[in-house]
Formats: C-alpha cells, structure tokens, sequence
C-alpha cells in the first residue's frame, strides 16, 4: 500500500460504496478503522478510494484519518444528496461550494452562531475559470437525517440550498482546517418536496438512484483527475 498519493476520493454511504466496487473490481481490497480502501489507477494516476461512513461522525472521522495516513494533496468526496423539488433535476451532478450543518438547534442561545460556525465555504479558484464536468455549483445542506419535506421551503429561502446530505459539512469542515485542497462532487439520487419525497420509505427506490449517480460520477471522474493534477503539487502522476 502506498505511503502518500496526491489523490484520496472519498465514499460515504453504504449504497454509495457497493456501486464503486462494481464499477471499478479492485483486485486488492484493505480494511481501515473506518471502511474498506483500495488503490485504483484513475487516467494515469494511483488513487486511494476509501469507505469513509455514513454521517457526519464517520465523515469527520475517517476525513481525518485519510489526511493523516496518506497525506493526500486533494480530497475528493463523490457521493449523493437529496435534492429540493423544483430547484434541482433527479441525476443532475452538483460541484459544491459551500457546506453547512442543518440539524443544530441551540436551545440556549443562537442556532444561527452555531451553523455559521460549521459553514465552510469551499476554495475552487485553483481549478481555473473552467471545469471539466457540467456540474452545477451549489451550496448543499448535510444534516444526520434525510431531507425532509418540512426542511424545503426553511432551506431554500434561508439558505438558498437546492439539495441535502449527511456528510458533506463534516468533511469540508476538516479538510478546510488540514489546509487540503476539496472537490465534492454529489449527484441527486432523489427529490423531495413539501408534499414528500420520491425514497420516503422506498429504500430500493435510492439504492436505484444511487447506483445510477455513482456510475456517473466515476465516469467522469477521469477528465477531473486529468484536470486537476497540473494544478497540484508535485501533480505528475505518482508511482506506487
């Protein structure tokens, strides 16, 4: 296994993890504290993609520890989210500028000091004035629930968020304090409305869009490792 890469790609979700090993067959599969990992070469490049955990504990968590064990140059996180009705497509891929955390509630003094506290606003300006993906720049929500169809009309009129996950604020929050460039790439496995959601209680339902997403994402992922590793240090391909 490699000691350094200049890339990690991170995978939250259990249905977001099973469609990569499909796709992507590693030969060789390790086990961290946190999830399974493996080393996949990605247009030229050894790339670690490591099952980091659902929610914003195993997020944080296994953020961390993916920094501190292969001193990664950049973090990739691809996964899915759950997008408001109306603002967003079913399938549409979001390149995310901004995170923050839905679910606090202060009971003793200002919920909105505290989610302020937890927004991470997301430096993309290294990657230039194009990238390789149409992927719409968004602000995403991440909260350790679902989208929930009382949640619609509170953030997209506070916060002007068109979709929702539950591990996107954890990891930008880490990243951005170990100094590690960040690209999060999540595509909307469903919809959810103030009338409800397309998976509310029909799991099979986003496993579907989740595979369908994930399968995207890796099929793009090529042109954006193309794209990026110029712009980073030492950004020729790393030998294992």
């Amino acid at each position: 296994m490699l000691d350094s890469v200049l890339i990690v790609v991170l995978i939250s979700a259990n249905a977001e993890w099973k469609p990569v090993k499909e796709a992507l067959k590693p030969a060789l599969v390790e086990t961290s504290p946190y999830g399974e990992f493996f080393v996949h070469t990605v247009a030229g490049t050894p790339v670690v993609f490591l099952h980091g955990g659902w929610g914003k504990v195993a997020a944080a968590a296994s953020t961390e520890y993916a920094i501190g064990r292969w001193q990664p140059h950049l973090l990739i996180n691809l996964g899915t989210c759950g997008g408001i009705r109306g603002r967003v497509e079913r399938h549409e891929i979001l390149l995310v500028t901004k995170t923050f955390v839905s679910d606090i509630h202060e009971a003793m003094g200002d919920s909105a000091e505290a989610i302020a506290h937890y927004t991470t606003t997301i430096d993309l300006d290294w990657l230039g004035p194009t990238f390789p993906w149409q992927a719409r720049r968004a602000p995403i929500a991440s909260a350790d629930r679902d989208l929930t169809p009382k949640e619609v009309p509170i953030l997209a009129e506070q916060h002007d968020a068109i979709a929702a996950d539950w591990e996107s604020a954890a990891i930008a929050y880490v990243a951005k304090r170990r100094g590690v460039r960040l690209i999060i790439l999540r595509g909307v496995s469903d919809l959810v409305g103030p009338d409800g959601g397309d998976a509310m209680g029909n799991v099979a339902e986003f496993q579907k869009g989740a595979t369908i997403v994930m399968r995207r994402l890796l099929d793009g992922l090529p042109r954006v490792v193309e794209h990026v590793r110029p712009r980073l240090p030492n950004g020729a391909p790393a030998r294992p």
